[in-house]
């Protein structure tokens, strides 16, 4: 009587197809995870500018929801966080995002209050104009 021997290899094909299912649904989902606060920011000739240090973002959207780095806040919890961050850095740049419908008023109270409790480097962001085809 012949005995069989017992195989000693693992079969890695299983293991592959779940690796490629599992990267597409990664693939698909990673633009998903990314998204923030829909503005529509105004248009501005100015050029950009450029900056070593991170700054924070402020976001005023249509309807005037203030959001911190994309994440509802009030205006008493938003100059806490600033006040906060600015005592870990001192020279704290704020970037204001206000969308292009959104109450005037609101974006510069924001502002006003911002330099209010001390920080003087607050910055409007805008878009760069299309440029004109002819």
């Amino acid at each position: 009587m012949k005995r069989r021997r017992l195989m000693s290899e693992i079969n890695v094909v299983p293991y592959v197809d779940v690796m490629l299912v599992l990267l597409v649904i990664f693939m698909v989902a990673a633009p998903l995870l990314t998204q923030g606060v829909e503005v529509k920011l105004p248009s501005s000739a100015a050029s950009p500018v450029s900056t070593d240090r991170k700054p924070l973002v402020v976001t005023v959207d249509a309807g005037g929801k203030v959001y911190l780095q994309d994440e509802t806040v009030s205006l008493d919890r938003l100059l806490q966080a600033v006040s906060t961050a600015r005592q870990d850095q001192p020279d704290l740049q704020v970037l204001v995002r206000g969308d292009r419908d959104a109450n005037y008023g609101r974006v510069i109270e924001i502002m006003a209050r911002l330099q209010a409790a001390g920080i003087q480097d607050v910055g409007l962001l805008t878009e760069s104009p299309e440029p004109a085809s002819s």
